[in-house]
């Protein structure tokens, strides 16, 4: 068969209007990539080309789909020369090869040698090609299934323009191809933003991906689309932090979003500025047939919202049905199909369909907007009862449990992901839906069986219920292994693969045992491991075994924890005196802020940050009282000033209320820290300027550093005021994003630090830490010197607590005097863990007994 270049030049015909139309937009930008800009005229020039070369006789032209120039180019070329496009998914041969096999296209355009190439199967069309056809796409992903959708020209275009209509696309904009381009939802963003002359981001990385986010700053990117799961991977990257500045809008569909995420993500957009689109289609109506207006989404996120311009909604009996104002969803405008094509017949065919029967259940709101409520094929009718498994997998996700569920033989069978007890559940689906417990069947499994395209594979799950699989879950792999030691660690009941260190409500100090404790797992960790999800750090364990002895012994440890002990070792040394080497507790209050932004600040909602900064607080303040407390019962060394800690603030000239005062500055910091982030613009602001905002209140920290009161700032002013510019740059460290950002981080450092003290030697030890801090997330070490450092680092703020009762009675022992402040130390920071997980096991107890 003849191979042809795609640069060869031959008369070219149009056909859809938005790409016939191409270089009336200009020199605008249409396509950016990594290696530069295309515009508009450049991008029509390339399409003729190609459409000459395609011919001008109507034919069957297959195009391979992908996030690439070439890909799209001979995707607009044959709409341009009126062939109609057969789009398939790149880098599925098996689903190329089906394909190909089931309609043998006339022409395939598609990645060969490294390249590109148009391939003339013959010269005239086997086929009878009906005039209106011009895209035939799969709704089955990459299966390569033969059953496709029949698009005309007017389709397209229909859609394209109610789409940049509804979302009010601008020719300014530009939109990140964050999904595939054979991808209905994908080719949607396509063709909605070339209808205005918007410009198209072309990328195939994945927003899990940090190259990702460099390119859409670098190139003032203003919208992305993402189906379910690419949430599940913004959670995961840290998304809620990162500073956007040219971020418009955002776009959902692809499947239904949980409502609490959609208002999360909702508020996350109003404070940040740009604006959340929740959408409904399916490729039968081209893309898009229902949008929920982003001023509505706060208080409507289970609603698909209204039809999209030149659409409109009925609902057709469900008989049986248990709501009376339900009913199947049927869409009716000029996007809707021609009609299925299940072979090459069928493309002679014109439309076969006037209005779209979805297959989804509705239900209209008393405000006229449209709600999905179920899906008609997945109803099951077990023991004469009409169940819906959409209803059971929703009211388990609202108990933090993933599930899909499907019908059995008089039976409904539930998969849950991970860990979960089959009695209860079993209690709560049947008691849900009003089924005798043995009529619910509970699987317990790795990990729920998917299709190519990630929706539940049901037919997987009848058949693991037909081989006899019950409740038990399966052996232990790599990543349940490490399940169990977050669960340990962190005393949790609901750990599963899919959650990171953060997602498990993670703090500083749970921090320092979990590094230590997976390095000796695993031998090296990433250093975002904390954001990362457990099953991402499975293939790790495997290169355990095969470390060399010597290998297993050389390890590395956090940045962080290794600054923590170090620094309690110098203040508990310094102050007995074995040694004189002063500016550790300084040094931790950098730490503070820099452990501050990485797990008080996560992604959550505004209402969650919050929580988190209160359980610091409380982690910090109860054991802090507690002893001071029974100190104060045996002895008048504190007055109540220093139980409560406001020294700093009442009683400056306390004779030993000094001792507490980096609590207090710690205490005062995360209070005003909560009162500032719980206002919505606050927030709003410290989202969108992750790494300014810190540097904007360590301006004004420095006030206090350089007394610009006019007050004597070392005895009038509180510890939080003089010092917490330390905390705010060390928050500023955390966030600081690429070589610029560091070294304006350690600049400040540089600049700020000198004169503070008028001590060079304990000005040079805060800069030296910081520097590494900013540079360096984890130190060369050993494994013995690991399990020292997570000790001591764990135990740095109970040493701190109870090392002035102890050093005292043993100075003239001052080897004996550290090693017993440290050892009571440590052991305070056991009864207190002890403590703290025996009162967290009381409240889960008492919240499984109401759910129960």
């Amino acid at each position: 068969m003849p191979v042809t270049p795609l640069s060869s030049l031959v008369p070219a015909v149009g056909a859809v209007p938005f790409v016939r139309d191409l270089a009336a937009h200009g020199g605008r930008p249409a396509v950016v990539t990594r290696d530069g800009q295309i515009s508009y005229t450049d991008l029509a020039e390339r399409v003729a080309v190609t459409a000459r070369r395609l011919g001008a006789g109507r034919r069957l032209v297959l195009v391979v789909g992908a996030n690439t120039v070439d890909s799209l180019v001979a995707y607009l070329a044959a709409l341009h020369a009126g062939h109609p496009v057969l789009l398939v998914p790149g880098g599925h041969d098996a689903a190329l090869s089906g394909l190909v096999d089931a309609y043998d296209p006339d022409v395939v355009v598609g990645p060969a040698d490294g390249g590109w190439r148009v391939e003339h199967r013959r010269a005239a069309s086997a086929h009878d090609l009906h005039p209106d056809l011009a895209l035939l796409l799969s709704t089955s992903g990459s299966t390569g299934s033969p059953k496709l959708v029949r698009l005309s020209q007017a389709n397209l275009q229909a859609n394209a323009e109610s789409i940049a209509g509804y979302l009010g696309i601008r020719d300014t904009d530009r939109a990140a191809t964050t999904l595939p381009l054979h991808y209905c939802y994908g080719l949607s963003v396509v063709n909605s933003h070339l209808v205005r002359g918007a410009a198209l981001v072309l990328t195939d990385l994945s927003v899990a991906d940090t190259c990702f986010w460099e390119l859409f700053r670098d190139t003032r990117a203003t919208t992305f689309a993402g189906v379910p799961y690419t949430f599940d991977l913004l959670d995961r990257v840290g998304f809620a932090a990162m500073d956007l500045p040219h971020l418009r809008y955002v776009t959902q569909a692809g499947g239904r979003l949980a409502p609490d995420r959609v208002r999360r993500y909702a508020e996350l957009g109003r404070r940040a500025g740009w604006d959340l689109f929740v959408m409904y289609g399916q490729t039968e109506a081209t893309a898009r047939m229902a949008y929920l207006p982003p001023d509505l989404a706060l208080d409507h996120p289970a609603a698909i919202g209204v039809p999209v311009p030149g659409g409109a909604f009925r609902l057709a009996p469900v008989a049986d049905h248990p709501d009376p104002d339900a009913g199947e969803l049927v869409y009716a405008g000029p996007n809707v199909m021609l009609g299925y094509a299940h072979s090459p017949a069928d493309l002679a065919l014109g439309r076969t369909v006037d209005e779209l029967h979805t297959g989804d259940l509705a239900r209209r709101t008393p405000e006229g907007l449209w709600e999905i409520v179920g899906r008609r094929s997945r109803f099951a009718k077990i023991l004469g009862l009409r169940i819906d498994p959409q209803q059971i997998e929703a009211l388990l996700a609202a108990h933090g449990i993933t599930a899909t569920c499907v019908g059995g033989d008089d039976e409904l069978i539930v998969a849950v992901a991970g860990a979960g007890d089959p009695r209860r559940l079993r209690r709560l689906v049947a008691d849900e839906v009003g089924l005798p417990p043995r009529a619910v069947r509970i699987l317990v499994l790795a990990e729920l069986p998917r299709l190519a395209s990630g929706k539940p594979d049901l037919a997987a799950l009848r058949g693991l219920a037909a081989a006899g699989v019950e409740a038990p879950a399966p052996e232990p792999t790599a990543a349940g292994d490490l399940c169990q030691l977050y669960a340990q660690v962190l005393d949790r009941t609901d750990v599963t693969p899919d959650l990171s260190f953060v997602d498990l409500g993670g703090d500083s100090l749970s921090y320092v045992e979990m590094s230590v404790r997976l390095e000796q797992e695993l031998g090296h960790l990433p250093a975002n491991w904390h954001t990362l999800p457990i099953a991402e750090l499975r293939g790790r364990e495997g290169d355990r075994g095969r470390r060399s002895p010597e290998s297993r012994r050389r390890r590395s440890l956090e940045t962080s924890v290794a600054l923590r002990a170090a620094a309690i070792v110098l203040i508990v040394g310094s102050h007995i005196p074995l040694f004189t080497i002063t500016g550790g507790a300084h040094l931790l209050l950098a730490v503070a802020g820099f452990n501050f932004a990485r797990f008080q600040l996560t992604g959550a909602g505004r209402r969650d940050r919050l929580r988190q900064i209160g359980a610091s607080l409380l982690r910090v303040v109860l054991p802090t009282t507690a002893w001071i407390g029974a100190v104060m019962l045996v002895n008048d060394q504190y007055e109540l000033s220093t139980l409560l800690l406001v020294n700093s603030v009442l009683r400056p000239d306390v004779p030993d209320g000094w001792h507490f005062w980096f609590v207090e500055a710690v205490v005062y910091l995360l209070v005003g820290l909560a009162a500032l982030l719980g206002l919505r613009r606050v927030d709003r602001w410290e989202r969108r300027h992750p790494f300014a905002f810190p540097l904007g209140l360590t301006a004004l920290a420095l006030l206090g550093r350089y007394d610009v009161f006019g007050l004597d700032a070392r005895h009038d002013l509180p510890s939080a005021l003089v010092a917490g510019w330390l905390f705010t740059l060390g928050w500023a460290a955390a966030r600081a994003d690429g070589v610029r950002q560091r070294l304006l981080v350690t600049a400040a450092v540089a600049v700020t630090v000198p004169g503070f003290f008028g001590q060079p030697w304990r000005e040079a030890l805060i800069v030296a830490g910081f520097a590494l801090l900013t540079w360096k997330p984890t130190v060369p070490s050993l494994a013995v010197v690991n399990k020292v450092a997570g000790v001591l680092a764990a135990g740095s703020l109970y040493i701190y607590l109870t090392h002035w009762q102890v050093y005292p009675h043993l100075r003239d022992l001052p080897l004996v005097a550290l090693a017993a402040s440290i050892a009571l130390g440590i052991a305070y920071a056991a009864l207190v863990n002890r403590v703290w997980r025996w009162v967290t096991s009381l409240r889960r107890r008492e919240t499984v007994a109401v759910i129960d």
